[in-house]
């Protein structure tokens, strides 16, 4: 008789039988399955889905689960049904995370099959729902998900986002660290310049559209995508502002230098609030060292060092003119003492501090600083010549419908005390705020109010999360295509900082979560 699988072979395949292999020990050996074909995202793992987002797999539409016996899922795989130690309160909404996802796993006692099998009608109603910004209520618990035609219309609704340029052969998102993914992908516009200047003419027209959009309170924001940077355009009335605001991330001193001189207005939110909480953090230790009586001690190691002063200019030099020595000794160079000036600033490039706001009228200047920006495509690798990414929620000139990627899978896992049964829903990116709000909407009726996400966000986007100087927000954007309820989440002023909502929980219909 044929021996039961070894403990290495179901460490290695968690979807392994485990609770029947005595009995198949004690049968006629079966005939062995056919292997699953390479690639196939079904024949992964269920915990494999929690890998890094950079790892690339082929995406699938909806479709039904793989049903297995048991999901072994041990606590150093970081099993999603481990009860996790959430900071926030129960709320009755999560804050607004600015961060692009690429994968959201949602994981309930609960089946997610009024995901599957979606009917051309329900698809259909669902890309009419969203062309014409229908927007579906249901009530708080739907109790045959499965036959709710409204609920799984809202569904597809939810899974639709516009991109350019289109080009299927590409992974356009995300195009940060992307060389790798896109190598030795067909570019026939790498060698030919004038093909390059048509898909920057076309990408151009898009650009411009979405921001007219955006003016017009049409359209409530939008991500451009490059090899070096991301850009998020928001509208007036948006994350606490008054006024239209780009967010850029991660930013260099060359990039800074260059808006400067095209007169761009910005500042440097993180970075100015990281000064505030060290010389906040200086004067406490101060007046504690005055109370304690260890005297004025500038030994404060955690206030860093202090900002260049004027002084650092050609005129400190004169003293070397008095001792005689002033041939003698190589002074530094203008664009040594400009560095030295600005070292604080050039620490943080590449890092979630070098974020980058502009607000208001700036806001066209930088749109027309990006088409003729040079640094904004790249001239070498696997990206050059091929024009920024543009992710919106709404239509616009020169765009394209795309649906995020959907499945499912059921099994159980193993919790304390036994088993129970575990159905997941997965979602490949990029998943856009709306999005994700707009899913959440529908999993608290679907799935009885209770459900927890695993999300993957795009880390250079986790620095849009900053938040804007406050204003007084009288703005509307009832035509922008959001649901009330995503335009009121949004329109709040962000709270997370440079990080973003890595696991969301919804319990009796009220959200915790965890950075």
């Amino acid at each position: 008789a044929p021996r039961g699988l070894s403990a290495a072979a179901r460490r290695r395949n968690p979807f392994s039988r485990l609770d029947n292999a005595p009995q198949r020990a004690a049968t006629a050996p079966q005939p062995p399955a056919a292997a699953p074909a390479a690639g196939d995202p079904s024949a992964a793992p269920f915990w494999q889905f929690l890998e890094q987002a950079c790892e690339e797999k082929p995406p699938r539409r909806a479709e039904p689960a793989e049903i297995s016996d048991i999901l072994s899922l041990s606590q150093d795989l970081h099993s999603p049904l481990a009860v996790p130690k959430a900071p926030s309160s129960p709320r009755q909404e999560f804050p607004a995370d600015w961060s692009i996802k690429t994968r959201v796993l949602f994981v309930s006692s609960q089946p997610f099959t009024w995901a599957e099998h979606l009917k051309a009608q329900e698809e259909a109603q669902g890309f009419a729902q969203h062309c014409r910004a229908t927007q579906t209520t249901l009530p708080q618990s739907v109790q045959e998900p499965r036959l709710c035609t409204e609920l799984r219309c809202a569904f597809q609704q939810s899974l639709v986002y516009w991109l350019h340029p289109s080009l299927p052969w590409l992974p356009l998102f995300p195009r940060l660290g992307a060389d790798r993914r896109m190598a030795g992908k067909p570019c026939p516009w790498a060698q030919d310049e004038a093909l390059q200047q048509v898909l920057m003419s076309d990408w151009s027209v898009s650009f411009t559209s979405l921001y007219n959009l955006l003016r017009a309170r049409l359209c409530p924001y939008f991500y451009v995508c490059a090899a070096q940077f991301s850009v998020l355009f928001r509208a007036a009335g948006l994350a606490g502002s008054a006024v239209p605001t780009a967010a850029i991330a991660p930013t260099t001193r060359g990039l800074r230098q260059a808006m400067r001189s095209e007169g761009i207005e910005f500042s440097l939110p993180l970075l100015e609030e990281s000064r505030a909480r060290k010389q906040k953090n200086s004067e406490e230790n101060l007046e504690t060292e005055t109370t304690d009586g260890l005297g004025g001690g500038s030994s404060v190691e955690d206030v860093g060092e202090p900002a260049p002063s004027d002084d650092d200019d050609d005129g400190s030099f004169s003293w070397l003119e008095e001792m005689g020595v002033q041939e003698k000794v190589e002074k530094p160079d203008t664009i040594s003492i400009q560095l030295r000036k600005e070292k604080h600033e050039v620490q943080v490039d590449h890092r979630a501090e070098s974020l980058v706001l502009v607000r208001g009228s700036n806001t066209f200047t930088l749109l027309n600083f990006l088409i003729s920006c040079r640094s904004l495509v790249a001239v070498a690798g696997p990206q050059a010549g091929l024009p920024p990414t543009l992710l919106a929620p709404v239509a616009f000139r020169g765009g394209t419908m795309q649906t995020l990627k959907a499945r499912t899978v059921s099994g159980r896992a193993r919790v304390q005390g036994g088993f129970e049964d575990a159905f997941s829903l997965e979602v490949l990116g990029p998943v856009l705020p709306h999005s994700l709000h707009a899913l959440t909407l529908l999993l608290g009726p679907a799935q009885r109010g209770s459900f927890r996400a695993l999300l993957s966000p795009h880390e250079p986007s986790a620095a849009f999360n900053a938040a804007p100087p406050q204003e007084d927000v009288q703005q509307d954007l009832p035509a922008c295509g959001l649901h009330p309820k995503t335009l009121d989440q949004l329109s709040q002023s962000p709270t997370l900082g440079k990080s973003s909502i890595r696991l969301l929980e919804m319990k009796d219909f009220s959200y915790t979560w965890k950075a």
